[in-house]
């Protein structure tokens, strides 16, 4: 009995798990299957006539994926967007808030530094596809990039001291 149970149910959990984390939207796509297959967006942005949609995968995730729709809505591109090559398209005293947003979509914290009067947004990504990294984006009350660091995240990091 609990061999056919077992024979029974394996192949739904093995079909269950199919599923998730399926294959990504196709080029070409209609907004609404990409929505229908990836579910509801983390945001949605105006980009000309572009329209973004920003999946992301939450505090402690290191990804975000950004789905770009054109005029017609039809799907242009998707993309895994926390990566290194993503965040150096950002020009220290060009881009803004906005131009972040839809390069990188929201952060997953944000701070102030008083001294230097700096809102950070900080992502956790990794970096070189490698290391659990944080990036750092720095802007001046404008809205304008000031500074960019990537560094270690703390959360991820290997605690090592004298008490552990």
């Amino acid at each position: 009995m609990k061999k056919s149970i077992s024979l029974t149910i394996f192949p739904l959990l093995l079909a269950g798990c199919a599923g998730l984390g399926g294959p990504p939207p196709a080029v070409g796509e209609p907004m609404g299957a990409v929505q229908t297959k990836l579910g509801r967006p983390s945001a949605t942005y105006k980009a000309g006539s572009d329209t973004l949609l920003e999946y992301a995968t939450g505090p402690y995730g290191q990804t975000t994926w950004m789905a770009r729709f054109g005029p017609d809505g039809a799907l242009k591109s998707y993309e895994q967007v926390l990566a290194d090559d993503k965040f150096a398209t950002l020009k220290v005293g060009q881009a803004t808030r906005d131009d972040v947003l839809h390069t990188v979509g929201h952060p997953v914290e944000q701070s102030y530094l008083a001294l230097r009067d700096l809102t950070v947004w900080s992502y956790r990504y990794k970096q070189s596809g490698v290391w659990d990294s944080m990036m750092h984006v720095h802007f001046d009350r404008a809205g304008v990039v000031r500074e960019m660091m990537a560094g270690p995240d703390p959360d991820r990091e290997e605690r090592r001291g004298f008490f552990r």
